[in-house]
């Protein structure tokens, strides 16, 4: 079982291009190409970013012919939204302690 590095992803996830290339790849499995079609950036610009995603999880590659075709990772993006899931709840049960406080009466 891949053990995903939900803080490798946020990090990831920080590049405006690689956010880019997440929505794409969203939509569906793309080649390099496609992706460099779609973005402002260079074909190796666009597999640096996919290298970096890759690393962090969130997109796994499979050889089709002489391309590579990216698609997102489901257990990688999964952990982040886990990790988001948790962050807001946790903000949930505090906002809620603030609200059932008891408050001070003034005479």
């Amino acid at each position: 079982m891949a053990t995903y590095r939900t803080a490798d992803g946020w990090d990831a996830l920080g590049d405006p291009t690689r956010r880019a290339i997440v929505a794409c790849l969203a939509e569906r499995p793309r080649a390099v190409g496609e992706l460099a079609d779609e973005l402002p950036v260079s074909r190796p610009a666009v597999s640096q970013h996919l290298k970096v995603l890759k690393e962090a999880g969130l997109v796994t590659d499979q050889a089709a012919g002489t391309r590579r075709v990216y698609r997102l990772n489901p257990a990688g993006v999964a952990a982040l939204r886990d990790q988001l899931e948790t962050f807001w709840h946790r903000a949930l049960d505090s906002y809620q302690d603030v609200v059932e406080e008891p408050t001070e009466e003034t005479p």
